[in-house]
């Protein structure tokens, strides 16, 4: 009985392993690079579009838990499914994240942050003179 045990969770690592293969390789990020640690996190933050820092905040305790979640949300959101499916993602990734690698879900380039734009100058009016 104990070796069926193995046995069972032996192909279910090797299908999560396949699924998040698959989830790297859709988001256009080489396949290998999830069976790399740490190199795994800075590829799903890249995934996620958040900066590569953050990592040392999943060094921190409590903090890390939130991260995650913003980090699982944002993956989510950039396959093109909804909040509640990051936590999927985050809560039972044995489930959602071969969802995400087999389904039909397309990666969604993460949008690069927000700059704000330069000020608008003002034309002259044409009863003033140019200013040189």
């Amino acid at each position: 009985m104990e070796g069926l045990l193995i046995v069972i969770w032996l192909a279910v690592a090797v299908f999560v392993l396949a699924a998040f293969w698959k989830m790297f390789a859709k988001a256009g990020k080489p396949g290998w690079a999830c069976i790399v640690p740490i190199y795994n996190l800075v590829v799903m933050l890249q995934i996620a579009g958040k900066p590569v820092w953050w990592i040392i905040l999943m060094l921190i305790p409590i903090v890390n838990i939130i991260v995650s979640v913003i980090i699982n949300i944002a993956i989510a959101e950039n396959f093109g499914k909804g909040a509640g499916f990051g936590i999927g993602l985050w809560l039972l990734p044995m489930i959602f994240v071969p969802i995400l690698a087999f389904g039909s879900a397309k990666y969604l380039a993460a949008a690069p942050p927000v700059q704000a734009a330069p000020p608008v100058q003002a034309a002259p009016s044409p009863a003033e003179p140019p200013v040189v």
